[in-house]
């Protein structure tokens, strides 16, 4: 006999734990039960992740993106200050090379200000009163509201105060298939819930085709690199990031603050050709290779939303020189060989809508009154999450 909880969510990353967070402040009596299918919380994009706070000035005033990142980012702050956790209130400066990125970040302020987001437009002085070793063309984009955090210490309070308000966890525990009804089948026996609740990030496409949801759309995964800087925390002093191309949700090459004041530059977003595709063959499925690299050269081949070049752009970046010469532009002066160390790589759980052959821009949920699935949840989920899953527990959970 399945065991029976009111509510079983699928992946203990930031969402799943901020969806139960959710659901236990509404429903403090409802059993709940998150299945992971790692040893611990947050090891993929959750605990791989900059842990940079966004201050949602890149998104159109029209997106789920907009309408949560200002608050996510104050209410991640407010969680972090109630558990004793660190936050770098570092700031950030977006930087022009040229006169057609100048307008591009008057845009961003444009955004920022519809979104709420304290952005102003500086100039080169202020600029570099903020930071010394920037280098911007006469004017750059300030956001002092742009801060760090540890995010494996975030995930690891919610599920420390989860276990407090008796929700349960099974780790080890993979999703299998979807049996009978609302049954979800695992290697350890079988589950059922009154809601199923799919936040399973790189496989959530997976699950929701199984419950019949999903179905225009896939996972298309992108790798994204970090170096970090070993010679000191000095030579720059806040997030330092490029005027992005705002046709696609990636935002190129940037200078980092961690919340221990180091400093590292990236991401790349390369195209994996599997889902785990961390490095080596760990993780190959030769089922998700065929698959997934068969998207990937229907794309290169039609360029569709320009992803022959930036696969090849991409690419550039395994060539550390190349990478490390990108970051540079932005700062006065830095030393190459400073950067020695790659931090632990992560994948990006980028979903593709089959029919446009476009990057899906914000966030997507599908469901009915028996599963919800997650199945967009990319940059700046991690800040968002604790009003997303509001969100979602209002829009598809509670729903009459």
């Amino acid at each position: 006999m399945p065991r029976k909880y009111d509510f079983l969510i699928i992946g203990a990353g930031i969402i799943g734990l901020a969806m139960a967070s959710c659901l236990k402040q509404r429903r403090p009596q409802a059993s709940l039960l998150i299945i992971e299918k790692e040893e611990s919380e947050a090891v993929h994009a959750s605990g791989r992740n900059s842990g940079v706070l966004h201050a949602g000035f890149y998104y159109t005033a029209d997106s789920l993106k907009a309408k949560f990142t200002v608050e996510g980012n104050r209410s991640m702050k407010a969680y972090c200050r109630q558990k004793g956790i660190a936050v770098n209130e570092c700031g950030k400066l977006v930087v022009a090379q040229n006169e057609e990125e100048l307008q591009k970040l008057y845009e961003l302020e444009e955004r920022g200000r519809r979104n709420g987001s304290a952005v102003e437009i500086i100039d080169e002085q202020k600029a570099l009163a903020i930071e010394p070793n920037v280098k911007t063309y006469r004017k750059a984009l300030y956001s002092p509201e742009t801060a760090s955090v540890d995010p494996k210490e975030v995930c690891a309070a919610l599920k420390k105060e989860l276990e407090g308000q008796g929700a349960a966890f099974s780790f080890q525990t993979p999703y299998v298939a979807r049996g009978a009804k609302n049954i979800v089948l695992t290697n350890k026996g079988e589950f059922e819930a009154k809601m199923i609740i799919n936040c399973a990030g790189l496989y959530a496409d997976k699950i929701a085709h199984d419950f019949g949801f999903g179905k225009n759309y896939t996972i298309i995964p992108f790798k994204g690199l970090y170096l970090k800087y070993t010679k000191n925390k000095t030579d720059v002093r806040t997030n330092i990031y490029p005027v992005p191309n705002l046709k696609n949700p990636f935002l190129g090459v940037h200078f980092t603050k961690t919340v221990t004041g180091e400093i590292k530059i990236g991401p790349t977003a390369i195209p994996a050709f599997w889902r785990e595709n961390y490095g080596g063959i760990s993780h190959f499925r030769w089922n998700e290779f065929s698959e997934i690299a068969g998207q990937e050269m229907r794309l290169l081949l039609s360029n569709a939303f320009g992803f022959r070049d930036l696969a090849l752009e991409e690419m550039r970046k395994y060539h550390k020189k190349y990478f490390i010469g990108l970051a540079q532009q932005m700062v006065r002066s830095i030393d190459p060989d400073g950067f020695r160390d790659y931090s632990k790589p992560g994948i990006r759980a980028q979903l593709l809508d089959t029919r446009t052959r476009q990057l899906v821009q914000d966030f997507l949920v599908e469901g009915d009154v028996h599963s919800t699935h997650i199945l967009n949840a990319v940059s700046p989920a991690f800040t968002c999450a604790f009003p997303f899953a509001a969100y979602v527990v209002e829009n598809y959970i509670s729903r009459p």
